[in-house]
């Protein structure tokens, strides 16, 4: 077991006291200016848990800590070679993808990661729009992140997502049940729906695909009031997937980061702030 998640040093050597070689761990994503969310809060979360993060943009935005202003996706054809030059020379322990934006950047992910180790876990965000409402995503592009889905150890929807996705109500636990279900019969490995979305105490759902009858795990947590927070999904998901860079199981790796964000937003309550504090 490489540490406690919940630590920035977590992963010392326990014998040596030394921190082992840094792994690398890759984020696809849209950029966050404030550092909020996105790329860069993914890059932050990789650091805070014992990985370097490299990065590669699919979008820039204009927006504040209260909402995007603007959206400008990158090159398909940058993001594309960035990726075919990027693992040329480094080998990701775990990917996190975000943000696609459009159609051809999803596809230029797909091309460009068609060539990574099938070893290597991916955890995808499925961002379909920030947390103002402001579509991330567009309406045809929806097609090739799904079809990403089969490839990734964890898809990570909030239950909006979730429902738009499968095509279920995901408003009510049993409908939350029906869109993991769905997704998973799509061909994501596993799906974990969070619940921070609804009143009340938060319930995440995770769902891992079986054959014959699909494993179903709620997941509660304390709600956290911090005024204007955004980013918990990203953090949620870049956390995830360092504990699967770390070798740690699906499951294992789930909770520890929802124990991490925990412990981030209620620092972020205590400082009074909307950024997540690590």
């Amino acid at each position: 077991m490489p540490g406690d998640l919940t630590s920035p040093v977590g992963y010392r050597d326990a014998r040596r006291g030394t921190l082992a070689a840094m792994q690398v761990a890759l984020s696809i994503a849209g950029s966050d200016p404030t550092g909020g969310a996105g790329l860069q809060l993914d890059l932050q979360v990789f650091r805070a848990l014992g990985l370097h993060g490299a990065g590669v943009p699919t979008a820039l935005t204009v927006q504040d800590t209260r909402r995007v202003h603007r959206v400008l996706p990158a090159f398909p054809s940058v993001v594309l070679d960035q990726l075919r030059v990027l693992l040329g020379d480094l080998s990701p322990a775990a990917v996190k993808i975000g943000m696609l934006a459009t159609d051809d950047v999803a596809r230029s992910v797909a091309l460009g990661l068609a060539g990574l180790d099938g070893g290597v876990p991916w955890v995808i965000d499925p961002v379909l729009a920030a947390s103002d409402g402001t579509p991330l995503l567009e309406r045809r592009a929806w097609p090739t992140l799904e079809a990403l889905f089969p490839r990734a150890a964890l898809v990570t929807p909030n239950r909006p997502e979730a429902g738009l996705l499968s095509g279920e109500d995901a408003s009510s636990d049993a409908g939350t049940e029906k869109a993991a279900g769905a997704l998973l019969a799509r061909g994501a490995r596993a799906v974990l729906v969070k619940g921070g979305h609804r009143e009340g105490t938060p319930r995440d759902l995770l769902a891992v695909g079986r054959e014959g009858r699909d494993r179903l795990t709620w997941l509660e947590s304390e709600r956290i009031e911090v005024d204007g927070v955004h980013g918990t999904g990203c953090a949620l998901a870049s956390a995830i997937a360092a504990g699967l860079a770390h070798g740690r199981p699906l499951e294992a790796a789930v909770r520890e980061a929802r124990a991490f964000l925990h412990e981030a937003l209620t620092r972020a309550a205590q400082a009074r702030t909307p950024l997540l504090h690590f």
